[in-house]
This record gives structure tokens, sequence and C-alpha cells, in this order.
């Protein structure tokens, strides 16, 4: 506080570079050395094909509504199913 004006609001800084660091190590360090970045991409991609195969007709509506209104991205050339 400043002796001229008590109530000022304090100037409070804090650097929270070594902090951002020690945390990015820790993440590296846990998901260890055989993490593959590029497979599990793939796998997710499977995964939401499997989840939007087998659409029913009200359900690829749904989908496809939900696609033109941008809650979800389009996926493969132009169906869910596809």
């Amino acid at each position: 506080m400043s002796q001229e004006n008590p109530g000022a609001p304090a100037a409070f800084e804090i650097d929270l570079t070594l902090e951002e660091a020690r945390r990015r190590a820790a993440v590296m360090a846990a998901v260890g050395p055989d993490w593959d970045p590029p497979a599990v991409l793939r796998a997710e991609e499977l995964a939401y094909d499997l989840l939007y195969s087998g659409l029913d007709e009200r359900q690829q509506e749904t989908y496809d509504m939900l696609v033109a209104a941008g809650v979800l991205p389009r996926r493969g050339p132009g169906h869910a199913a596809a």
C-alpha cells in the first residue's frame, strides 16, 4: 500500500514461467516416451467414425442439423455414415 494513498490497491504480480515449465515437464513425464500423438489422433478419428456410423434416418437428420448449425464438424464426404 502506498503511504500517500492508503486506499489505493497494491500492485501484485506473480511470474508463473517456472511453474509452467514444471507443469509441462510433468505432463511429458506422465505420458511417457511411448506416446504417439498421430496414433492417438487416428484412434480418436476411428472412435468418431464408429460413433456416427449406422445412424437411422432420424438420427442422420439430427446429425445433419447439428453440422449445419456448426455444433459438430462435417465428417467424410457429406454424411456421418459415409
